[in-house]
């Protein structure tokens, strides 16, 4: 069996090539169990060793989720759409509401939070802030969480001397959030700027978003600059790459 590019598969990959495609014409349904590994393996004449990998890259792809003891199931999580030009608009965070009523009918929880002041930014963080030397930032780390599942992990760096005394430094920033009291400071986002990436993970942040170490990570890099072109903001974000669709809309 070859794949679309003529490729020969391992027995382990068409396996998990067949799983796959009967979960894509919902013989089995979100949540449902899939066979064992005992069963697959006899049902394909391969060992258990064999079918255990093929479970693995379903696994690593985010379509199944697997328990000690218990069997595995079809992934139930639906991912989210991230919206980026609109999350991003003044008309959200400017009244009042947070970044992601602009993504789907989900919020994610927040349940991991960090802020720490007069941290000494890592080098491409002062070049982009244009810091001055020995200028220092507050961090504020994030985890989020959707339907029980770590989905990103976010660390937001912003001068201290701009932000120093202000809600931003405080772990609930209040309606809008950072960009609203950005505002409030004088300092709003009237551009921004995303890089995005694709890699595998550190371990750290594997085991922060509680994914194998084969998952690829979406790291997102979005600067945020005031109107007078400075730079106020750098969010770094990582992301379960099966957790997330990039959806970006713009007219021509």
């Amino acid at each position: 069996m070859t794949d679309e590019t003529g490729v020969q598969l391992t027995k382990a990959q068409q396996i998990a090539a067949e799983l796959k495609a009967a979960i894509e014409r919902g013989d089995y349904g979100p949540g449902d169990r899939l066979p064992g590994e005992s069963a697959l393996a006899a049902q394909h004449g391969v060992s258990d060793l064999t079918a255990r990998r093929a479970m693995k890259i379903l696994r690593t792809e985010g379509l199944i989720e697997t328990k000690k003891g218990a069997a595995a199931r079809v992934i139930s999580f639906q991912p989210i759409r991230r919206r980026g030009i609109q999350r991003l608009a003044r008309n959200q965070w400017g009244s009042g509401k947070t970044v992601w009523s602009a993504d789907d009918h989900r919020a994610p929880d927040v349940d991991q939070i960090k802020v720490r002041e007069n941290v000494a930014a890592p080098p491409h963080i002062s070049d982009v802030l244009e810091l001055a030397p020995g200028e220092t930032v507050c961090v504020r780390s994030r985890r989020y969480v959707m339907e029980g599942r770590p989905v990103m992990v976010a660390e937001s760096y912003l001068p201290q001397s701009l932000v120093a005394g202000s809600p931003i430094v405080q772990a609930d920033t209040g309606p809008g959030g950072i960009y609203a009291r950005l505002a409030d400071l004088g300092h709003a986002p009237a551009h921004f700027r995303e890089e995005i990436r694709v890699r595998m993970p550190s371990a750290e942040e594997a085991a922060r978003l509680a994914i194998p170490a084969e998952r690829t990570v979406v790291k997102l890099a979005r600067t945020a600059f005031d109107v007078e072109g400075r730079a106020v903001e750098i969010n770094e974000m990582t992301m379960d790459g099966t957790a997330y669709v990039l959806d970006y809309e713009f007219d021509a």
